[in-house]
């Protein structure tokens, strides 16, 4: 399993009860507190880079602190936050720590509203300072705004462009500045606005400051602002006086989902996470729509509105197939259909011998396709002892029929997950040993020369996994043949919405595609390809664009560009034959039919700036890495 970075995870909660409710009902005022923590711990699997929490208390004093946030790097960054959160109560006396009058007035993080963030960086970009929630300071309550998201951003340049046009400076030049300050800036008019109003009916003094608080509405901001993002986002945003919002792109590509009730409202970007925090019925939680954002006024008041025009549902399959918790009702039931709609080309792969083949698969996100996969076998073995017995009833003695009946599908699990990889080796030789030791494999568990050994993943990125590990340990065990499989199709694009694969030379399906260009003397296409890209670039168009690194696949069918993948990931010296079956985008499709979301595999990217940015990729690798050789 090739492991894949992803950005992010994203978690609120918003009490709708004063604290002294939930001590009462709960036996702590840290409800909401808690509630995050197990928001965040249960979504760990979105990122291991970093980690932050932002709160605001409502109806503070003036001169007091009223927006608190704690931010940590690394892979505990989860439990270094909330440590660092209770560190504030751990000297205080049982009766104040109970006391939720006391913490209103006196303790950090003893609000109301709640905001966490889990970080993988698809940048490259990394450090406390771009760990999220972003937070930008004023001395005016409303002012005040923090935000932290799922998403990345195509279009940072435009964006950078017309925030600095009118004469704002972001301190970095990385997506989530940039948009803090453009939502900043709108959110800066709009309190202004109200000001002019307020003021205009006579208010005077902290009563503008209340009225504005009141009235204000995030909307407002978000409709300046929203139109303008060309990418894949979950955004979510809270404000000093109390007021938050969360809003999904238009495309659908992150994915984001909430639940309410009289005492919380809460979002999160996985739906079992608030099963399980929230102990709530499927049922009862929903999904933010294409374009749509979810707002909470300073009143606890809730409602979802429409902030951007739906576009076509580009929903990410990745999220299906990888990123998120397999313990989802839908997704547990696609990954099971993937392996399920395998079988037939597993079958073809080792000639229909099941008495001969065992499979097995790669731990451990593979493991529920690997359950689809094994259902329908066996009932395509079902299927075929019906029809032996039905065909040979007259003739069948009793030891025969023994035989048909004790056919079975042979699953063992042969690969084990036995090191992490230690980054401090550096060396490259002592990398690749150690990295070919990063599986185990169950000696014994097929017949050495006899058995073919079927394997599936969930996807193939890179290959360098099965290159320097996984075939070299399997071929250990001597089988006669060695199939991996794929549950999802070829990747040959790169992700320019929150996936780490950003660059051509990475993927193992361009690798073989330019090899084959070369073994069959095409390379003036890749040539092409690469001039029609700057042209495409000089020309500056924004609509109507075409990604040219199509034309690199176009001669190849699938087989062929697989059967030169596993020419270039098999080690030197393997016994076994080797072959590697592909999911196809049809197979997909039906399997996740409400995330058709494929730019990776077949290169249609819903925004602009996806198309813009893979031909950016393809101009990179033929300047920096093909035209100099």
């Amino acid at each position: 399993m090739e492991v894949l970075k992803h950005e992010c995870g994203v978690a609120m909660v918003r009490l709708l009860k004063p604290l002294e409710y939930y001590q009462e009902k709960y036996g702590t005022w840290m409800y909401g507190l808690n509630k995050l923590y197990l928001l965040m711990e249960k979504q760990h699997n979105r990122g291991q880079e970093g980690a932050g929490l932002a709160c605001v208390k409502l109806e503070a004093d003036a001169g007091e602190e009223y927006m608190f946030r704690e931010r940590a790097v690394g892979t505990g960054a989860i439990t270094e936050i909330f440590a660092a959160v209770h560190e504030h109560y751990k000297d205080l006396p049982i009766g104040k720590l109970n006391d939720p009058l006391f913490a209103k007035a006196n303790l950090p993080f003893a609000g109301e509203l709640y905001m966490g963030h889990l970080r993988y960086s698809t940048t490259g970009k990394s450090g406390l300072s771009y760990i999220h929630p972003f937070l930008r300071r004023n001395n005016w309550r409303a002012k005040n705004l923090a935000i932290c998201g799922n998403f990345n951003l195509t279009n940072v340049h435009e964006i950078f462009e017309e925030i600095t046009a009118i004469g704002q400076h972001p301190r970095k030049y990385a997506d989530t500045y940039i948009l803090l300050e453009q939502l900043g800036h709108r959110l800066d008019r709009e309190v202004e606005r109200l000001y002019g109003v307020c003021k205009a009916e006579g208010l005077t003094g902290m009563d503008i400051t209340h009225a504005i608080e009141e009235r204000i509405d995030l909307a407002n901001v978000l409709r300046r602002c929203a139109p303008s993002w060309d990418g894949g986002f979950v955004i979510c945003g809270i404000t000093g006086s109390g007021e938050s919002f969360s809003v999904r792109d238009p495309w659908g590509i992150r994915p984001a989902f909430y639940y309410a009730d009289e005492e919380v409202v809460v979002l999160a970007s996985e739906r079992p996470v608030i099963q399980t925090v929230m102990n709530v019925s499927v049922e009862e939680i929903h999904e933010l729509i294409r374009g749509e954002a979810i707002f909470i006024n300073k009143r606890g008041e809730w409602r979802t509105e429409r902030i951007v025009e739906p576009k076509e549902n580009k929903a990410c399959s990745f999220e299906r197939i990888y990123f998120s918790r397999g313990s989802d009702v839908d997704i547990y039931r696609e990954r099971k259909r993937l392996g399920e709609n395998l079988v037939h080309p597993i079958l073809k792969a080792v000639e229909y011998d099941l008495n001969h083949t065992v499979f097995s698969f790669i731990p451990n996100t593979a493991e529920v396709a690997y359950f689809g996969m094994q259902e329908g076998l066996e009932n395509y073995l079902n299927k075929l002892k019906k029809e032996w017995i039905a065909d040979r009833s007259h003739l069948l003695r009793e030891e025969e029929l023994e035989r048909i009946l004790s056919m079975r599908v042979r699953c063992e699990k042969v690969a084990i997950k036995d090191i992490k990889l230690r980054t401090f080796i550096a060396e490259g030789n002592s990398r690749n040993d150690l990295a070919a030791h990063v599986y185990d494999i169950t000696y014994g568990s097929i017949e050495p020369f006899v058995d073919n050994l079927v394997v599936i993943d969930d996807s193939i990125v890179r290959g360098t996994t099965l290159r320097q590990s996984i075939i070299g340990i399997l071929d250990r065990l001597r089988p006669k043949k060695i199939v991996i499989v794929s549950s999802s199709p070829q990747v040959r694009y790169p992700d320019y919405y929150g996936i780490d694969m950003s660059r051509m030379n990475e993927f193992i399906a361009f690798k073989a595609a330019v090899a084959l260009l070369r073994e069959r003397g095409m390379e003036q296409l890749l040539l092409d390809a690469y001039q029609k890209a700057v042209r495409q670039r000089i020309l500056g168009e924004k609509d109507s664009l075409i990604n040219y690194v199509k034309e690199i696949y176009a001669p190849f069918t699938d087989a062929e560009i697989s059967s030169k993948m596993v020419e270039l990931l098999t080690p030197i010296g393997t016994r076994a034959k080797v072959e590697i079956v592909y999911q196809t985008l049809e197979g997909l499709h039906a399997s996740c039919p409400n995330h058709p979301g494929d730019w990776y595999f077949s290169g249609d990217y819903p925004t602009p700036g996806g198309t813009r940015l893979v031909n950016e990729a393809f101009i990179h690798y033929m300047e920096e890495e093909y035209l100099v050789k």
